[in-house]
């Protein structure tokens, strides 16, 4: 009797340790966001209109067609007077930069996020365990990653990763990245940064689509800190509840419709096709299929199912009226704020119209495009700061982080705050003049340049530069 009644409690104790290990090992692999900070460059560096005319003037290899095409792509582009250009470009020598001008454009954003992020967490930087650099156009000998452990006198066990190639969409897989190394390393710290180097690939042609980089990207960039110690649980910003990557680069044509090539005339730049609209939304698709049914509530997925079969089923609808009443999944039903990438404006348009979001919901993307421009992978957090200045975020909300990159990739994670937010940060001294209405979003080019629609001028031969440049003056 004796000896059943020990196998009974060694059973149950047994039984007992094993779900307490699984308890304490599901926590360990929770992914928090201790803070984050975005790089907002000097005023010296602002890309207004007429610094964008100047720099434009000097490409001599455009023509009345190619202004033309610039100036309805900027007036359409959402952005506003005070987004920031890359030194080397705003002093002149877009057509020969330096790997100085990369590297301190890159210094410049890396020491000032950085040093700010360990200053407001309290955080060491030898405490650092794992570091992630992401930057799709520079990937320099030693990495990004090494110059940061130098600069920082950082552990010698350090784990650190060079991302590069993977375009807008990078941070969120940094940060899938982290959260997936969090599984075999506890109690760490880690820290993400993500950017781009815009000066050293300014293209100096003249074909439209490649035209366009310059016209929506702008320097930027942010540092995030994060943990799997569940002690800082009631430290943490947000948790991180599930991250989803779609790449669908075995396609051709989503493979090429954003790609990084050299032209005709043997300039480098980014090449944005067609295609692009079409392989963002094959891959958005895609990743949705997968992050649905993790976020929405079992209710909502019933209600989908049952209407869609419903009228599937349905013998008396014609084909029109059918493809008319489209049934789609009310994504609110489980996320309360959407921070999309502010890739553009037909980009965060796009979105919302396939999302059925709301101006409300899309505000944070348009804002941070007008005041930031398109930054590339860091623009994801610049769109979260402006949530968190208008005091939107509030504890218990769920966002959803929609990116979209070259390869192409889609890149989705949902995030759960953990307290109430409402620090300025970068958006602290033009909070105010936020949000700027669509009709104040309109660019200047349009009232000053529009003449250069005038079709008088088809038939007139003549220096564009230099006219455009009097007219100005």
């Amino acid at each position: 009797m004796e000896f059943l009644t020990t196998i009974c409690f060694s059973l149950v104790f047994f039984i007992i340790c094993y779900f307490l290990k699984r308890v304490f090992k599901k926590r360990s692999h929770c992914c928090y966001m201790l803070a984050y900070e975005c790089f907002k460059a000097t005023d010296d560096r602002k890309l207004d209109t007429e610094s964008c005319v100047r720099v434009v003037m000097r490409n001599r290899n455009l023509g009345l067609e190619q202004y033309r095409f610039l100036l309805q792509t900027m007036v359409n582009s959402g952005l506003g007077e005070e987004t920031y250009g890359p030194r080397n470009v705003l002093a002149g020598r877009e057509e020969t930069p330096t790997l100085k001008d990369a590297y301190e454009e890159m210094d410049e954003i890396m020491s000032d996020t950085l040093d700010r992020l360990f200053l407001k967490t309290g955080v060491m930087p030898s405490d650092i365990d794992v570091l992630v650099v992401d930057v799709s156009l520079f990937s320099p000998a030693p990495s990004l990653t090494a110059r940061i452990v130098n600069r920082y006198k950082m552990r010698d066990n350090i784990k650190t990763f060079s991302l590069s190639g993977m375009g807008c969409s990078a941070s969120m897989v940094a940060v899938d990245l982290v959260q997936q190394l969090f599984r075999s390393y506890e109690n760490a710290y880690a820290v993400v940064v993500s950017s781009e180097t815009i000066g050293p690939h300014w293209y100096c042609g003249k074909e439209k689509s490649m035209m366009l980089s310059n016209c929506l990207f702008r320097s930027g960039g942010c540092s995030v800190l994060l943990t799997n110690k569940s002690c800082f649980k009631h430290r943490a910003l947000m948790k991180l509840n599930h991250s989803v990557r779609t790449n669908i680069g075995s396609n051709d044509e989503a493979y090429g419709c954003c790609i990084q090539i050299e032209d005709k005339q043997g300039y480098n730049g980014f090449l944005l096709t067609r295609n692009l609209t079409k392989a963002a939304a094959k891959a958005f698709t895609m990743n949705l299929k997968l992050l649905v049914p993790k976020i929405l509530p079992i209710q909502e997925l019933l209600r989908f199912a049952i209407i869609s079969f419903y009228k599937s089923n349905k013998k008396t609808a014609t084909p029109e009226s059918s493809s008319s009443t489209k049934t789609s999944l009310n994504l609110k039903t489980g996320i309360d704020h959407f921070c999309i990438h502010p890739g553009g404006r037909a980009v965060v348009d796009g979105l919302g119209k396939s999302l059925g979001l709301t101006e409300y919901d899309l505000e944070p993307a348009r804002m941070a495009l007008h005041r930031f421009g398109n930054t590339s992978a860091g623009g994801l957090w610049y769109v979260l700061g402006y949530m968190e200045a208008k005091k939107r975020l509030k504890k218990g909300d769920k966002i959803l982080m929609i990116s979209l990159g070259a390869g192409f990739m889609c890149n989705n994670c949902v995030w759960e705050m953990m307290k109430d937010l409402e620090n300025g940060n970068v958006w602290e001294d033009c909070l105010d003049r936020y949000p700027v209405s669509r009709k104040n979003q309109m660019n200047p080019y349009a009232e000053k340049y529009s003449w250069i629609n005038d079709e008088c001028l088809n038939f007139v031969r003549m220096d564009f530069s230099n006219l455009i440049l009097s007219c100005n003056s």
